[in-house]
């Protein structure tokens, strides 16, 4: 079993170490050491990476027995001494989020009732996942805010972080926040006098060099509340990225930052109206403009005008438009709309004189082209190439 010198010290970033295996394998070579401070990816947290010697330490990874294996990028002699680095901006990263981890899921549980399950950290959001009580799978800015205070009054203060083996007599007196998942070489992390739980993780030795913890997004997942988070100079680059935003924003619009969220909505409001008046207007001219071309469309046998048009609009205007020029005699509207990539929405509508199953003609125009659509005899909508109208028309012409 190779021996984890990250458990003793999780500050350690250089140690010598014996090469016990060295074989092939894909992407590399897979090295086994007596002695190891490189972490494997276990509990969530991802993988340490460094150099031992001159090759590169690509992946991390422990088995069954204990042993820790390294995927390297050059080969290392069996019994060759090394001497092994650790990237330590990504270790103490992994270290300040999974502390995180920890006094969330403290918050949570005191707080709220909830518990955690589930940790992982990426490579820039990290995420726990939480079985609330009631099967909660969301909760509001309120008790978001609390969590986040909670968690960072802890970080101000500076509570300690200890983390130690505990004999069997003395785990089971201790106040944990929910059963190891192990039996035998049980870790235990404390993180001040209200956070006690198995991890084998790496930590600081305090909270205060967490720096700070945000709370990004809570949001259901499979079942569960999922909640993610950053801490540290992850933190501190998410607060940069939002107050550039902020303030780019804000120059854009021509006000404060305070006044930011008031103006965007203001907007929205204008271009609601906007949007409303648009809309009229383009009725109303879709209205003029169709009733123009009964008077020169093509006629069916019998006397029905036949319009086949696209309109500049969404399906609402479509149907609007069709029922208006079907309650006059003699009309038959085939009309559509764009709907991007060259498909479209359509309504095909007859006045109740016609003898056309709208429905039909639809059904039959749409199906060879790869699109859908049918209904009633005199009112049918459906979806595809915008073809289908013109075959539609062509289909009315050679009936």
């Amino acid at each position: 079993m190779t021996e984890r010198l990250y458990y003793d010290d999780a500050y350690l970033t250089e140690f010598d170490a014996v090469v016990t295996e060295c074989a092939p394998c894909e992407g590399g070579f897979q090295v086994r050491l007596d002695r190891s401070a490189f972490y494997p990816t276990s509990g969530g947290q991802p993988y340490d990476t460094g150099t031992l010697n001159e090759a590169n330490v690509l992946d991390v990874n422990v088995d069954e027995d204990g042993d820790v294996w390294h995927l390297t990028d050059a080969p290392l002699t069996v019994g060759e001494a090394v001497h092994g680095r650790i990237d330590w901006p990504r270790r103490f990263d992994h270290m300040q989020q999974h502390a995180a981890d920890h006094m969330i899921a403290s918050a949570l549980w005191r707080l709220l009732g909830g518990v955690t399950i589930g940790l992982h950290i990426s490579g820039d959001v990290s995420t726990i996942d939480v079985a609330m009580p009631e099967g909660v799978t969301r909760i509001g800015p309120e008790d978001i805010r609390r969590v986040e205070a909670d968690v960072n009054a802890r970080v101000q203060r500076d509570v300690p972080v200890r983390c130690w083996f505990p004999d069997p007599d003395e785990l089971k007196a201790l106040p944990l926040r929910k059963p190891p998942t192990v039996s035998e070489h049980v870790r235990i992390v404390a993180i001040g006098e209200d956070e006690m739980v198995a991890c084998g993780g790496t930590h600081p030795a305090t909270a205060g060099q967490l720096g700070l913890v945000k709370i990004l997004g809570v949001a259901p997942a499979r079942g569960k509340m999922r909640v993610s988070f950053v801490a540290g100079m992850r933190a501190l680059r998410d607060y940069q990225a939002m107050y550039d935003c902020a303030h780019e924003a804000a120059a854009l619009l021509s006000t404060a930052t305070d006044n930011l969220a008031a103006h965007v909505a203001a907007m929205q409001e204008a271009l609601k109206a906007a949007n409303l008046e648009l809309n009229r207007l383009r009725r109303e001219n879709a209205l003029r403009e169709l009733e123009a071309m009964v008077e020169t469309a093509p006629r069916m046998p019998g006397g029905a005008a036949v319009i086949a048009h696209m309109l500049t609009g969404d399906a609402n205007l479509v149907r609007d438009a069709a029922s208006h020029l079907i309650k006059r005699p003699g009309v038959v509207a085939l009309l559509g709309a764009d709907a991007g990539e060259g498909r479209a929405v359509f309504v095909f509508a007859r006045s109740a004189d016609v003898d056309l199953h709208m429905g039909r003609l639809l059904s039959d125009a749409a199906r060879p082209l790869g699109g859908k659509g049918g209904g009633r005899p005199d009112f049918a909508q459906g979806g595809g190439p915008v073809e289908i109208l013109y075959d539609a028309e062509r289909r009315i012409k050679e009936s």
